[in-house]
């Protein structure tokens, strides 16, 4: 009977035991209690770390340090939610809270600059060589000298396009010849004036065989793109069209003076460098007037250098069928 009565107050230990610590602790703490009784020691200090990290202050089960019983089951609860992290948000970069992004948490990706669009740049017009009708010479400005007088004269423009043109004009007197009379001047003024009040489009030039006798092909080219150049300046939105020196007759050519068709030749040779194919062209009019040896057809002409009337029409096909065209 003494035996029951020892053993059962064990076994209700034990049972304490594991309800309270587990199995495995609840066991060894039995073992502890069985060696005290046996030597009749006192239980030792309760030392077990509870699940909040802390060394229990309490040396018997349901007693507070400061003696008090009751029920622990709160202050173990407190400790385990005290110590149990709550589940980790989504790193979306905010607090739960709403505040300061969470530390670790992968950033917001800042949005890229936005690229500045390449200015576009606008197309260059496409330029093609064609035929026109007489009203695309209503702008156009001729300048020359007694071969330009009779396009001026027996040609269908004398009332459509502007003439600045005299007989003997070289390139070297162009722009300081007083040639243009207009309606607001009482005297006429010089052609360089005159460009300072009208304005043209297009803008002719046949000069050259009265220069042919003077200077060398390179001081005539040279003054000539002078010209050219202040043309530009003076009238910056004209296309400028360098027609070449019309040649003479082979009969005059062979005459043996400075008049002859190598001479122009070569200054004509000398001009066609002039030419940029975007402002400024060279138009080769003998190509519609010559012959196959490069001599001005005798039946055109009446002198051997200026073309009869009725052959006038010959040199306007050629300028209408070779006009600059901008699309």
């Amino acid at each position: 009977m003494k035996w029951c009565k020892r053993w059962s107050f064990l076994i209700i230990l034990a049972m304490a035991g594991v309800v309270y610590y587990g199995a495995p602790q609840g066991i060894q703490w039995i073992n502890d209690w069985r060696g005290m009784i046996s030597t009749g020691e006192e239980s030792p200090a309760d030392d077990t770390v509870t699940a909040g990290g802390d060394a229990a202050e309490s040396s018997k089960v349901g007693e507070d340090p400061e003696g008090n019983s009751g029920d622990t089951s709160g202050d173990i609860a407190g400790d385990i939610s005290g110590d149990i992290s709550p589940e980790t948000p989504p790193e979306t970069g905010i607090s739960p809270e709403g505040g300061e992004p969470v530390p670790g948490a992968t950033p917001e990706p800042e949005p890229l600059p936005e690229e500045t669009p390449e200015p576009t740049a606008t197309p260059e017009p496409e330029i093609r060589i064609g035929r026109v009708e007489d009203d695309y010479f209503s702008d156009a400005l001729f300048l020359g000298d007694s071969r330009t007088v009779g396009l001026y004269k027996y040609g269908v423009w004398g009332e459509t396009a502007t003439f600045y043109a005299s007989t003997g004009m070289t390139i070297y007197k162009l722009f300081g010849a007083e040639i243009v009379e207009l309606p607001e001047q009482p005297d006429p003024i010089s052609v360089e004036e005159a460009l300072q009040h009208q304005s043209f489009s297009k803008i002719y030039i046949m000069m050259g065989i009265n220069e042919v006798g003077s200077g060398t092909t390179e001081s005539f080219a040279q003054a000539y793109g002078e010209v050219v150049a202040r043309l530009q300046e003076l009238q910056p939105d004209a296309i400028i069209y360098i027609q070449s020196i019309l040649k003479v007759s082979q009969a005059r050519s062979d005459k043996g003076d400075y008049i002859n068709n190598e001479a122009i030749q070569a200054r004509n040779d000398a001009l066609s460098q002039l030419a940029d194919g975007e402002k400024v062209f060279y138009l080769d009019v003998n190509s519609a007037l010559c012959d196959e040896n490069g001599a001005l057809f005798g039946d055109y002409t009446f002198d051997g250098v200026h073309l009869k009337a009725k052959y006038i029409t010959l040199w306007e096909e050629f300028l209408r069928d070779n006009a600059v065209l901008l699309d």
